[in-house]
């Protein structure tokens, strides 16, 4: 059975999506990240960076970083392009969102991170904003005129829609939750700008899912 290590608001909202729709039974372990629960001895030794999300596989090995659980999550539900083209691609919106929409909200929500100057905290904060709404219209023009991330439903699309809730959180301009993701939006959340098709019923556990990752946050 799975293990899902995750913590309120944060970018294992993905993956707690995915887990939760799958229909598998896994146990899911809450981290209090404001308590510093991904730091003790115990859980750096499973995600020696002390970070959410760990993944515990059937075998009791560990599998950290979403550029890996979530390629593996969609391929053991079926949630993975399989042509190998479009399969490159995910993999490259997966690097993107990882390795650059992710850092900038983190000069947001994590200022200290990259100076230890308190002083410098505000600027770091203003232009990680910027840089997080560019990226938020940025996924908006990938999304322009489509029903997915992807061919069809994929784990990019719980992936786009925890970065959504962040800009909710942080108030970036014009933020509002995109896709089919809209109809199964946590209440509160303002609803798509866009007109997209009523998701399938099988992608209607956005909102417990959602609710039990907590409220918009991330690292």
């Amino acid at each position: 059975m799975l293990t899902l290590y995750y913590g309120p608001g944060a970018c294992s909202m993905a993956a707690h999506i995915v887990l939760e729709e799958s229909g598998e039974k896994y146990e899911p372990k809450r981290m209090d990240l404001s308590k510093g629960e991904q730091k003790t001895e115990a859980y750096l030794k499973i995600h020696p960076l002390g970070r959410v999300p760990a993944l515990g596989l059937d075998n009791g090995q560990p599998l950290t970083e979403n550029t890996a659980i979530l390629p593996y999550l969609g391929k053991r539900y079926n949630l993975w392009p399989k042509d190998p083209i479009a399969e490159a691609q995910a993999l490259s919106t997966i690097g993107f969102f990882a390795a650059t929409v992710h850092p900038a909200h983190a000069h947001i929500s994590r200022p200290e991170r990259y100076t230890a100057d308190t002083s410098h905290f505000p600027g770091i904060q203003a232009q990680g904003k910027k840089s997080f709404h560019e990226y938020l219209k940025q996924i908006d023009g990938m999304l322009a005129g489509r029903e997915w991330m992807s061919d069809q439903y994929s784990v990019l699309d719980p992936y786009a829609f925890t970065f959504y809730t962040w800009g909710i959180r942080r108030e970036v301009p014009g933020t509002t939750v995109p896709l089919v993701l809209a109809p199964h939006a946590p209440p509160g959340v303002p609803r798509c700008r866009h007109e997209y098709a009523a998701a399938p019923p099988q992608h209607g556990a956005y909102r417990s899912s959602a609710s039990r990752s907590g409220s918009p946050g991330g690292g």
